[in-house]
């Protein structure tokens, strides 16, 4: 037993740090496509597409893994999952799908350069926005019957969902507008200043909407965040997302370049450290812990050796193309 739950904790692990590597990496590609339309058309645009487009389509290696590993993983949750968010996971995938085809597209023919702009945009919204809505599905409840998901096509449509989502797109929005501080000059780089400003207010306000909200959905989030002794753990997290908010504020007024965007990912962490302790240990609030949806050890033990090899690929590959793509976009539009 006592290796079982080593293996199952480990793989929870994996699929929470695959989940956030994705987040953090595509999330700042997403958020310059959500904040396309406010970046001047020309030579402002082609910067900014530039920037991302050394890494872009790489980020998306941590989707596949999480999905992956889930499945492979936690079948159960997959099982119930997937069935419950449906038209969100559909309509995530032909988002992301169609935001591909413009980014490569819209340089082909300057004429229909507003088409695959406006394309790009779209796709980058409907993303960000379907993967925040899952989440949002997620934390709300999922009704399960027996091993079976047993709500219906819509039961991932509420408030709730629709808060998450925006939380989401606005927070995409703060990555993306740092990275521009940190990668473009001139300005550019002063539009980015001011767009990250907005972003990271509106970020901050929809997180702490959230925050509250789900204090209303299950009682074992109140218990988790207000109850004795928890109260003392749990409130470390919002605790340092004030002074890193804080700190991001202060940065963006000093005019730092690299430093707003390390500190809009730390506010990604936080935030993921506070779903943690909101679902720990279910991986479907109220109903399957990790255990219940774990595969067997033998299959774990066997996935973890395929991941022992290939996690460590993918940092390192990543890495290196970080590495030599790294420095700033000229006014040429070149690294």
């Amino acid at each position: 037993m006592a290796v079982s739950f080593d293996l199952t904790v480990i793989w929870a692990f994996i699929i929470a740090f695959a989940v956030f590597a994705y987040v953090v990496l595509d999330g700042f590609d997403l958020g310059i496509g959500i904040l396309f339309p406010t970046i001047t058309v020309g030579h402002g645009r082609n910067r900014a597409m530039n920037s991302i487009a050394p890494v872009w389509d790489g980020n998306e290696t941590w989707l596949v893994l999480g999905g992956g590993g889930l499945l492979a993983a936690f079948p159960l949750a997959y099982s119930v999952i997937l069935p419950a968010t449906y038209p969100l996971v559909i309509a995530m995938l032909l988002a992301l799908v169609f935001r591909g085809v413009a980014f490569e597209f819209r340089w082909r023919d300057p004429k229909h350069r507003p088409l695959w702009d406006g394309a790009f945009f779209g796709g980058s919204v409907i993303a960000a926005l379907s993967q925040g809505m899952i989440l949002g599905a997620l934390l709300q409840g999922i009704e399960v019957e027996g091993r079976a998901y047993a709500g219906s096509w819509w039961d991932w449509l509420t408030p709730y969902t629709l808060l998450t989502g925006l939380g989401t797109v606005a927070g995409y929005a703060l990555l993306g507008s740092c990275w521009l501080v940190w990668k473009l000059s001139g300005d550019v780089q002063d539009h980015a200043y001011k767009l990250a400003m907005r972003a990271g207010i509106a970020t901050l306000a929809l997180m702490a909407m959230v925050s509250v909200y789900n204090l209303l959905l299950l009682d074992q989030y109140r218990e988790r965040w207000l109850e004795w002794p928890n109260i003392l753990f749990a409130s470390q997290v919002p605790l340092l997302t004030a002074i890193v908010a804080f700190t991001f504020f202060w940065s963006l007024r000093r005019r730092k370049e690299l430093l707003p965007f390390l500190l809009a990912l730390a506010l990604f962490l936080l935030g993921m450290a506070g779903i943690g302790v909101t679902m720990w240990p279910y991986v479907v609030p109220a109903d399957i812990t990790i255990w219940d949806a774990a595969a067997p050890e033998s299959s774990q033990v066997f996935m973890l050796v395929g991941v022992a090899i290939t996690l460590p690929l993918i940092l390192g590959y990543t890495g290196w193309a970080y590495w030599v793509f790294r420095g700033k976009v000229g006014h040429e539009g070149y690294h």
